[in-house]
């Protein structure tokens, strides 16, 4: 077999054979190819898409290029809750310790941000001491004992998707669903969860920026799961304007913290209850629609939080300074409030503009390598709808330097939009696919 049969394959409009997946996916790990080859098939699979069984082939041969994690000693059915990424994203943050405490087995492995969009791991370092890199070993033990782990991505996790990742943002083929979907579900599958829930977002602080788009993608990710014997549902949920009121690690961990003892925002917390819901079906605990008080009373009595607390200590994080002393943690050097230019309703606040503002302020990362300040971000003090005065704070800048902020509040400044009259509440849950 020839890497150029399989390139003139795909390149004609066919359907890759699993022979064909199987030799392209050792030869590019094994470094057979040359790149010019390799981009020469994700152009191809760009413009021809994939069919189904072929997709769900092509995904299974990437998770299994590398480690594949064993959850088989784990108690209960393992239920893995994923997020295509957005602005104030901290959904499982709060998921997960909730998830945990009303019965759910969580072993879950996350990313880091890039851009504009956070990531689970980069938030949970913001914790002091704690550590996101575990052995599989020192993983599943915490799971036993706690029900709940968050860590980083093996580095030997899915090495084919590595490779194809980085020629997909130098080939202009990051945009096809087909690329997409594997790489995500390949991580997915490889991490070893054996029922997988989704969030696919949609909107402007989402990577999906149109229904039609996310849910193409959901249906992808969906149809390459349960053809690979994992069941696995995905719901659309709306992400024009932040999730919360926060954006940016610390401020993130924090507000998370205040949904887990009932007091968070209650989108946030809606989101958290559904989707936790959701993982209780997934795992066998009973209909989605009958958890919902249950899950309240584990947010108002503090069960959740101690979950998170208990996940916290034991990745070696210092709970003391993060739950007991909540109000000196993540502290930036600077803050500046940016103040409505007229009165009115807020009737639009751009997820995106804030997002990349935030990355400016030193909370998220331009290039793959750069440093996180993880006391820097934004915190929104008027939500959408409400009246404000001209004058009033509409959010808080957090940041290590005043030049930090004033690099930031341009883009700021145009993601508030005014109206006369109040606006109607956007509709979160955008739909379901199973």
């Amino acid at each position: 077999m020839l890497i150029h049969d399989i390139i003139t394959t795909k390149r004609d409009g066919g359907a890759l054979s699993s022979s064909q997946i199987e030799f392209f996916i050792k030869g590019l790990v094994g470094g057979s190819f040359g790149e010019e080859q390799v981009a020469a098939l994700l152009m191809a699979i760009y413009i021809h898409g994939m069919q189904e069984q072929e997709l769900v082939n092509f995904t299974l041969g990437m998770a299994n290029s590398g480690e594949m994690l064993d959850l088989s000693s784990l108690p209960g059915i393992p239920v893995d809750k994923h997020s295509t990424g957005g602005v104030g994203d901290k959904l499982t943050l709060v998921v997960a310790p909730l998830a945990a405490a009303a019965g759910v087995t969580v072993a879950k492995m996350s990313g880091r941000g890039l851009g504009h969009t956070g990531g689970t791991i980069d938030k949970l370092e913001a914790i002091p001491g704690l550590v996101t890199e575990l052995s599989e070993e020192a993983f599943l033990e915490q799971v036993r004992q706690i029900k709940v782990a968050i860590i980083s991505q093996s580095a030997s996790l899915v090495p084919a998707d590595k490779i194809l990742y980085d020629l997909r943002n130098r080939t202009a083929t990051v945009s096809s669903i087909p690329l997409i979907a594997s790489s995500i579900m390949s991580k997915k599958l490889a991490a070893g969860c054996g029922k997988i829930l989704l969030d696919v977002t949609v909107g402007q602080g989402a990577f999906m920026k149109d229904l039609p788009s996310a849910i193409a993608l959901a249906e992808a990710m969906v149809a390459i799961g349960n053809g690979a014997g994992r069941e696995t549902v995905a719901i659309l949920t709306n992400m024009d304007e932040p999730l919360g009121y926060t954006i940016g690690n610390g401020l993130e961990v924090k507000e998370a913290m205040q949904t887990l003892a009932g007091s968070g925002p209650e989108e946030l917390e809606e989101l958290a209850l559904l989707f936790v819901s959701e993982m209780m079906q997934l795992a066998g605990l009973g209909e989605a629609s009958s958890h919902l008080s249950y899950l309240r009373q584990l947010l108002l009595d503090g069960t959740a939080l101690q979950f998170f607390r208990r996940m916290v200590e034991a990745q070696g994080g210092d709970a003391t300074a993060v739950f007991d002393h909540t109000s000196t943690f993540a502290l930036a050097k600077v803050t500046q409030p940016y103040l409505a230019p007229q009165s009115g309703y807020v009737s639009k606040i751009n997820a995106l503009l804030l997002g990349e503002a935030a990355v400016l302020l030193g909370a998220g990362r331009l290039n793959k390598g750069d440093t996180l300040d993880m006391a820097a971000g934004i915190r929104l003090e008027c939500g959408r709808g409400k009246f404000t005065q001209i004058g009033e704070p509409l959010c808080q800048l957090h940041a290590a330097s005043d030049a930090l902020i004033a690099r930031a509040m341009p883009l700021v400044a145009q993601a508030f939009t005014f109206a006369a009259e109040p606006p109607k509440r956007p509709q979160q849950v955008l739909g379901r696919i199973i």
